[in-house]
């Protein structure tokens, strides 16, 4: 996977390092040339100095064969405004930002890009999404080890039971929302045609529920 960074912090940087050790292909973008000292000494690693929404620069870093966007700035009007050029102006797939002023929550939910707030768990939270981009991500407990997450269910799963899904201890469906109305599935909800489940996952666990999603239960 190629992804852009913008802002090469604490944060950027940690997660540039963390996704080229993984074998991936990362620009990251920053104003400040001395910003490329926090980085690894990593050949996947290509920093580019200039603003986040330059489309010059944007083009220098290979945007437009980009598979993820990651805004990651200390200014949330930066990270808007590059965010919102990487989805528009480049229709790259996968666009996130982190988020200062919960003030700018809506601004991000009008353009459709998932947020990242806090600091303790930025990181990983991040690359949790870039990697399972088919569930959504709505909320963390602790240091990120549970999350509830979002998805829709694939079409050839229709007329199975939600519970087939549980697995003890690491997946749990705790919500289903269904023609627009929300509700709590009993042992005996099974799911149908644009269903939008919730479930309660384990970190650890989100490889499982994806194959799930991924492939019919059972095959």
């Amino acid at each position: 996977m190629k992804v852009i960074v913008v802002g090469c912090g604490r944060v950027g940087a940690a997660l540039a390092g963390l996704l080229a050790a993984e074998g991936h292909e990362v620009g990251v973008i920053d104003r400040r040339a001395g910003a490329a000292r926090r980085l690894p000494g990593d050949s996947r690693i290509r920093f580019h100095e200039g603003n986040g929404f330059s489309r010059g620069v944007l083009t220098a870093a290979g945007i437009e064969h980009t598979d993820a966007f990651v805004a990651v700035t200390s200014g949330d009007n930066s990270n808007v405004v590059s965010a919102r050029t990487a989805k528009e102006t480049f229709r790259v797939p996968i666009v996130l930002a982190r988020i200062h002023d919960l003030r700018y929550t809506d601004v991000y939910r009008d353009l459709d890009i998932p947020t990242i707030a806090g600091v303790r768990w930025t990181v990983h939270q991040i690359h949790r999404m870039l990697l399972h981009r088919n569930l959504r991500p709505e909320l963390s407990f602790g240091d990120g080890e549970t999350l509830l997450v979002r998805s829709d269910v694939p079409a050839y799963l229709v007329g199975r039971r939600l519970t087939e899904f549980d697995v003890d201890g690491e997946i749990r469906v705790v919500e289903v929302t269904r023609a627009g109305h929300s509700l709590l599935p009993a042992h005996g909800t099974c799911v149908q045609a644009g269903d939008l489940v919730t479930f309660a996952v384990t970190a650890a666990a989100l490889d499982t529920l994806r194959g799930f999603l991924d492939k019919e239960l059972g095959t």
